[in-house]
């Protein structure tokens, strides 16, 4: 059996370095053209640089998104473009529109292709057609079920590759492609620039009767016909890998640091417990009690056991039980201080849990609180400051510190 690959997102540098040191086998991110997240800390070309370097050096990946459906003037410069990342080293491009398909086996024939999910590849048929023109591998349309997944496998060539999302935002319309946020706001989701529409906040009522209003899932705020539950397959891994998914995708790159590292240690502790012994796997409660912890919408398996009218959710807002309060900088094990970068406010003596790439998370209490320069504080509250803190039991650099939300 081929060990499938965890894919994760990585909005800028630190997510992309903490989403390989948490466990990913490749990273996904945007550049500085051409790919749908317009919001993005999307990567400079130094940084792009400085971030497949950092793969490359731990044996991991960087794919490129160009996934947006181009109109004449976002053209210009597309060769150059990708001649620049052909030679940053970057492992493939992900794109959907046959143009800069065309392009990049044209300029740079050396360089993988990944079809992008907008693509909405619904049939093997389609699927080979793209793997003929040079695609090496084919994200899943979201619409699709498992049993039509298996089903491409069955009927596709060994050498191309099918990847498919398991995590995160699930989009209301077909593949991603939708009109709504460029009707409503001016903003193209198909161009980067997507507004959620979709999550907005809405009444229906018949025309001649303004007061009445539709019964349907409703609260104080309006109705929420249009939004969709996240998707999360952590507690079915042993089936999105049976039907021949070779990567498992994590949607979330404008999620936060803590949602990248909680999300792949997860995933890579499922993956990795059924590759040791597919015979005997069990399903570990502890990774969904992470997935809980991160923010996150109601979850749902998505359209892979079938549509069952499920997957709208009757609100828009976020489930968040914890965040991240710092990052561990360095540790001095003589005398058990640590030096932390602050990310959300936190106290003297308060009890945070410690979160690192493999084993279970553990608690501590953190002890004599001070700046810096060692001046006694009461509260770690300026954002990205350094403090430092005693703390008995041994902490790692880049151990994330985490606390409950009250």
């Amino acid at each position: 059996m081929i060990r499938p690959e965890v894919l994760a997102p990585a909005g800028n540098l630190d997510k992309l370095k903490i989403a390989i040191d948490f466990g990913a086998d490749a990273v996904y991110l945007g550049g500085s053209k051409l790919n749908l997240r317009a919001f993005a800390d999307n990567f400079t070309n130094k940084q792009l640089k400085e971030g497949v370097e950092y793969a490359h050096a731990r044996n991991r990946k960087v794919y490129v998104t160009m996934n947006v459906f181009p109109h004449n003037v976002d053209l210009n410069g597309v060769e150059d473009y990708i001649r620049e990342l052909c030679d940053t080293g970057v492992d493939a491009i992900i794109a959907s529109d046959p143009a800069i398909i065309a392009t990049a086996r044209e300029v740079a024939p050396n360089l993988e292709i990944h079809l992008s999910t907008q693509a909405n590849n619904v049939n093997w048929r389609s699927a080979k057609f793209w793997y003929d023109q040079g695609v090496k591998r084919i994200v899943m349309a979201r619409e699709l079920s498992l049993t039509e997944i298996k089903e491409m496998r069955d009927n596709l060539p060994e050498e191309c590759e099918i990847e498919a999302f398991v995590h995160g935002s699930m989009c209301i319309s077909y593949s991603g492609r939708c009109l709504l946020s460029n009707y409503m706001t001016g903003r193209d989701a198909n161009r980067g620039a997507c507004a959620q529409a979709c999550r907005y906040n809405y009444h229906l009522v018949e025309e001649k009767r303004p007061n009445d209003y539709y019964p349907i899932y409703e609260d104080e705020k309006g109705t929420y016909i249009m939004n969709s539950k996240d998707l999360c397959m952590i507690e079915h891994i042993e089936d999105v890998i049976n039907a021949g998914v070779y990567s498992l995708k994590i949607e979330g790159r404008m999620k936060s640091l803590y949602y990248v590292a909680a999300v792949v240690k997860s995933y890579r502790q499922a993956v990795d417990a059924y590759m040791k012994d597919p015979e005997n796997y069990k399903f570990d409660p502890k990774w969904m009690e992470n997935l809980n912890r991160v923010s996150h919408r109601q979850y749902h398996t998505g359209f892979y056991y079938g549509e069952n009218g499920e997957q709208v959710y009757e609100d828009s807002a976020y489930i968040r039980q914890a965040d991240i309060i710092g990052i561990v900088r360095e540790y001095n094990e003589e005398t058990k201080i640590a030096t932390i970068e602050q990310k959300n406010k936190v106290l003297n003596e308060d009890m945070v849990e410690v979160l690192r790439p493999e084993g279970d998370n553990f608690e501590i209490i953190l002890h004599d609180m001070t700046e810096s320069n060692g001046t006694p504080i009461e509260s770690a509250a300026r954002a990205q400051m350094m403090y430092k803190v005693r703390v008995d039991l041994p902490l790692r650099p880049k151990d994330l510190l985490i606390k409950n939300k009250e």
